[in-house]
């Protein structure tokens, strides 16, 4: 996004239809599961773990069939939280471009009181959580990079905040958020609720025999403690959900369950029959293939299976509309509104949709995509026909198809001609971002 782009938004950030501060609007949250691929799921197909809590939420709402991400943590975050595609404002790992406009920041506008609980990796500013719209904030990678699991290092409202020791992270985060619908009951409320689980590395958690409550972020890892975090991720899911069901809030309350990339490649699952190897940072199915649960009773049809292709581009429209908001005049927003299918209508789903991939930012893409449901077309080329070569081996020359294939192949070539100048040209330009300069740094020491 370029600066003028967006000094014609940030005033106008306000603009919201203020369909105000009606107690009928839905409280919205969005759970996010760190390096936890579709598979990983039972209601899915998933057959390596046990998720009791979060199938129900599938049995009660609507399980989809066909969200992709980016295939790395920062990358989908900052399309998720900004509705754009990683090539209009993707500076580099670890960080946001401050200039940008939030579903925080426009949720809040629109009279919701936000809040966020676990993984940052959004920038260290003391100050970041609250500039990016979120008025209550208790997070991981913030500040602190310490213990996300045994013995914990969070930041509170960008305060580095002290535990017992013996602690387990998720557990606080999980108190953290269901404290703050808990006492935000009154009036609409935004939870965004980036879970720290099950990212490496592989611990036990306190339900487990192996657990010590002594372990920092280094000890006693082994992908075999994998199933186990994967059980207290839905314990925890499922405590949460409990807490909405108490305080009477489950009718008034949209509840999205979302995976932020491909699991870990450490890990191999059983989903369907076979064996399914993690693919987190790869650009086929393993590694953007994630879960998406939507719940609301009485809104979302129980027990429906949707089979519309979704992207992270598209939740910050989703939450608009089911807040009575509205994007900003001028927002050159790329996501596409999925609330209609959310309450059993048709919608408008996606003919495609596009990819532009950096996982450290800079001037080019490692690679650019665009995909349908059965097609893939990448920016250098290769052609994919999904349905019969899912992880991409039997690329197909362009200039032999004919027919539904050839016509699928320009559909997605006019989706990627469509994004030939989306990066804005400051972004084209070498630059050193803080990781390379960190490393220089690291580099310049060790000389004599």
């Amino acid at each position: 996004m370029t600066p003028r782009i967006l000094s014609l938004i940030l005033p106008c950030v306000v603009a919201v239809s203020l369909c105000a501060a009606s107690s009928q609007r839905p409280n919205l949250v969005l759970i996010l599961a760190d390096d936890f691929g579709y598979e990983c799921i039972t209601a899915n197909g998933g057959e390596s773990y046990q998720t009791p809590n979060i199938d129900r939420m599938a049995a009660s709402g609507m399980r989809f069939e066909r969200c992709h991400v980016q295939p790395l943590c920062t990358p989908t975050r900052v399309q998720l939280m900004t509705g754009l595609s990683n090539a209009r404002n993707y500076i580099e790992f670890g960080a946001m471009d401050r200039r940008a406009v939030t579903f925080a920041r426009l949720l809040k506008s629109s009279g919701y009181v936000t809040g966020i609980a676990g993984k940052w990796q959004l920038g260290s500013e003391p100050d970041s959580p609250r500039h990016f719209g979120f008025d209550e904030a208790l997070l991981w990678h913030h500040r602190s990079r310490e213990s996300r699991y045994g013995n914990p290092g969070f930041d509170l409202n960008g305060e580095p905040r002290a535990y017992p020791s013996g602690s387990y992270g998720p557990a606080i985060l999980n108190e953290f958020a269901v404290d703050f619908v808990s006492r935000h009951r009154e009036r609409p409320f935004f939870l965004y609720y980036p879970m720290v689980l099950t990212h490496s590395p592989y611990q036990p958690t306190p339900d487990s025999p192996k657990w010590d409550p002594r372990t920092g972020e280094r000890g006693n890892q082994s992908p075999s403690n994998f199933p186990a975090m994967v059980a207290y991720l839905d314990r925890m899911v499922g405590e949460f959900m409990a807490r909405l069901d108490s305080l009477g809030l489950r009718e008034n309350t949209l509840v999205l369950f979302l995976g932020d990339n491909g699991t870990g490649v450490d890990i191999t699952s059983r989903f369907k029959g076979e064996d399914y190897p993690g693919g987190k940072g790869r650009s086929h199915a393993r590694g953007t293939h994630v879960p998406l649960i939507a719940s609301w009773p009485g809104r979302v049809p129980a027990g429906t299976v949707n089979g519309d292709l979704i992207g992270s581009t598209d939740f910050l429209p989703t939450l608009l509309d089911a807040a009575g908001a509205r994007l900003p005049d001028g927002y050159p927003g790329d996501g596409v509104s999925f609330f209609p299918q959310l309450l059993g209508q048709k919608g408008r789903p996606r003919e495609a949709l596009y990819a532009w991939y950096a996982s450290d930012g800079g001037p080019e893409a490692r690679w650019e995509f665009a995909m349908s449901t059965r097609h893939k077309l990448y920016r250098d080329g290769r052609f994919f026909a999904l349905g019969a070569d899912p992880w991409e081996q039997k690329p197909l020359k362009v200039e032999g198809l004919t027919g539904e294939t050839a016509t699928a192949a320009r559909t997605l070539r006019a989706e990627l001609d469509r994004y030939a100048d989306a990066r804005p040209p400051e972004l084209r330009q070498e630059r050193v971002t803080a990781k390379q300069a960190k490393r220089a740094e690291k580099e310049k020491r060790k000389k004599p």
